[in-house]
């Protein structure tokens, strides 16, 4: 009987088991560890891994799709689409008056730069971009008056903002691609005073573009006038009696040949000229 049970049970390999044993182990350590060996980089984003034992990996990028690491390291994501931040502050004028100016800036961090920029800028929005743009721009903005910010300078603000800011960014590994104010903001009584001048700076330009006008319209007469006098003088001067009398005589001889015509009588009429006598009408 015993004998029969030994023959009956299967004996156990232990080297056909091992692969099997193997093959479960990998597939049970995969699915928990799945989420841990591999970070999947969506478009528009770049990655920088850091190792837990040698550090940050600062001259190597990871681009998009999906990367395997190991474990015990870790994969941090930036977005190096072009973003933009709005920003509203209050600064000086150069006169000492309170000044709301509201700002956006459009940026991205430098795709081939990210590992510096994680290992040199703690919160790089906070740091390279918000902070710098609002310390650039009270500097800008109180080189001017409260009018000059208003009305003329506008302009000029903003490049100069862009100018003096950009450099600053880059040397934080964040690229400033443009700068724009959106509003600007000043006390009531301010406001209303230079919106009074304004208006009457374009009264005087309107009133001094009618004066030229009419300077200029009164010049054109004058040389029309000039100008017609002179010809007449030029005529008046060469119009002597034998030529008007020539003049008269063809003027009759025309007259003459008109159906209206009936009877010429030559030498009649005042100096000797011809005088028309009688017609249908």
């Amino acid at each position: 009987m015993a004998q029969y049970q030994q023959q009956g049970q299967p004996e156990f390999n232990a080297k056909k088991a091992l692969p099997v044993v193997i093959f479960v182990g990998i597939g049970l350590f995969l699915l928990i560890f799945w989420s841990s060996i591999t970070v999947t980089i969506d478009s528009g984003q770049k990655g920088v891994l850091f190792h837990y034992f040698t550090g940050l990996e600062r001259d190597k990028v990871y681009g998009e799709g999906m990367h395997f690491i190991a474990p015990w390291n870790k994969m941090i994501i930036y977005d190096v689409r072009l973003q933009e931040l709005k920003e509203k502050m209050t600064s000086l004028s150069s006169n000492g008056l309170n000044i709301t100016v509201d700002i956006a800036a459009r940026y991205n961090p430098y795709a081939d730069q990210i590992g510096n920029l994680h290992g040199e800028v703690k919160d790089y929005e906070q740091t390279a971009v918000i902070n710098v743009l609002r310390s650039v721009a009270r500097n800008v903005i109180g080189r001017y008056t409260p009018e000059e910010i208003y009305s003329t300078k506008r302009e000029s603000i903003q490049t100069e903002i862009f100018e003096e800011s950009k450099p600053i960014m880059a040397e934080k590994y964040v690229d400033l691609n443009m700068v724009f104010i959106r509003s600007i903001e000043l006390p009531p009584t301010i406001k209303t005073a230079i919106e009074n001048k304004l208006k009457q700076e374009q009264l005087a330009k309107e009133y001094d573009f009618k004066l030229v006008k009419a300077q200029k319209e009164a010049q054109r007469q004058k040389i029309e006038a000039e100008g017609k006098a002179t010809a007449n003088r030029i005529i008046s001067a060469s119009l002597t009696d034998k030529i008007l009398k020539e003049k008269g005589i063809l003027a009759t001889l025309e007259l003459a040949n008109s159906p209206n015509s009936k009877v010429v009588v030559v030498g009649s009429g005042k100096d000797g000229l011809p005088m028309i006598l009688g017609g249908n009408n």
